[in-house]
């Protein structure tokens, strides 16, 4: 049995786990990720990594972090959570634990787990939208993961939206995620809050009675008890969201749009109005077969996993 080590490296944790080839987590360990240095990172890595492979014979590391990571796979150039950038985590964590490191957006380690084992299995072109404060992505073409001439494709979450839009943390304006992620939703319920308050009593239910308490939960739980302003909230990001899916099959044409992220678990609240924009704006959509679209289904595994089977590759 060929075993490999994932490692999901995130702001707040760090997630290992033994994987095999079917995409089974046998071992797993979390801890909280250090926040007073890169060295600290790089050893709770190292100790968690040690901890999952005693008693197990793995023969490589694969690291899963939300990164630019170069074409190479072994030096993480820029992260906006981590004290990283421009460094060789590949290097420095092999010389802690003795093993070959490879290291993978994390978007992209998600999209290889959903590809192999989740809810892309059995299609060769595949797009993951994993939608949550922003939106990371993830392109599977011709049954390979797509990185780029210099490893940092697929960052749809900053294709232009609205020229002028919101101003986005990457420091554009308009972005993709400005519109249809958590924080849209949110900044959507809230002014939709204000002007429709008699409409709104169930949303501002949850919170202290004001638009401005409104959080992304709140709008879930709202649209799931048919508050016309929560639904009205899902409609408006869902339909953005299926824009630019249509966008992006216009320049991939995949043969299915995976949904993953915390907001993705609204279900269908999100994923009908997305369809329905997705066809509207598809460009000739009556002469073309239709992407499906389709919930996630490897939900936090994805990450070790993904990065696991991709440190095979």
């Amino acid at each position: 049995m060929s075993l490999t080590v994932g490692v999901d490296l995130g702001g707040t944790k760090i997630g290992v786990g033994v994987v095999d080839e079917h995409g089974t987590i046998v071992a797993e360990s979390r801890r909280p990720t250090p926040t007073d240095s890169t060295d600290a990172v790089v050893r709770a890595m190292a100790e968690a990594v040690a901890e999952v492979r005693s008693g197990h014979e793995v023969t490589a590391i694969g690291v899963g972090a939300p990164s630019f990571v170069n074409a190479q796979r072994d030096t993480i150039l820029f992260t906006a959570n981590l004290p990283m950038a421009n460094y060789p985590l590949a290097a420095r964590l092999g010389e802690l634990t003795g093993l070959p490191v490879f290291i993978e957006n994390d978007a992209n380690a998600a999209a290889w787990a959903e590809f192999r084992f989740g809810a892309g299995r059995g299609v060769s072109d595949m797009v993951l939208l994993t939608i949550g404060t922003g939106i990371g992505g993830g392109l599977i073409t011709g049954g390979r993961l797509l990185r780029g001439a210099h490893g940092v494709a697929a960052e749809v979450g900053h294709l232009e939206m609205v020229p002028g839009g919101h101003r986005c943390g990457c420091g554009l304006d308009g972005c993709f995620e400005q519109y249809a992620s958590g924080s849209a939703l949110v900044r959507v319920a809230r002014r939709l809050a204000r002007k429709r308050r008699d409409e709104a009593a169930v949303l501002l239910s949850f919170g202290d009675g004001t638009p401005e308490d409104v959080q992304g939960l709140h709008v879930t739980r709202a649209a799931q008890q048919d508050d016309p302003v929560a639904l009205a909230a899902f409609d408006e990001v869902g339909t953005m969201l299926g824009r630019g899916m249509a966008a992006i099959a216009a320049i991939l044409d995949p043969a299915a749009f995976v949904i993953g992220g915390g907001v993705s678990d609204a279900g269908e609240l999100l994923l009908s109005p997305a369809r329905r924009s997705f066809e509207q704006h598809l460009t000739a959509r009556a002469h073309r077969p239709v992407a499906r679209v389709e919930l996630a289904t490897m939900g936090n595994a994805a990450g070790i996993v993904g990065a696991a089977d991709l440190a095979r590759t």
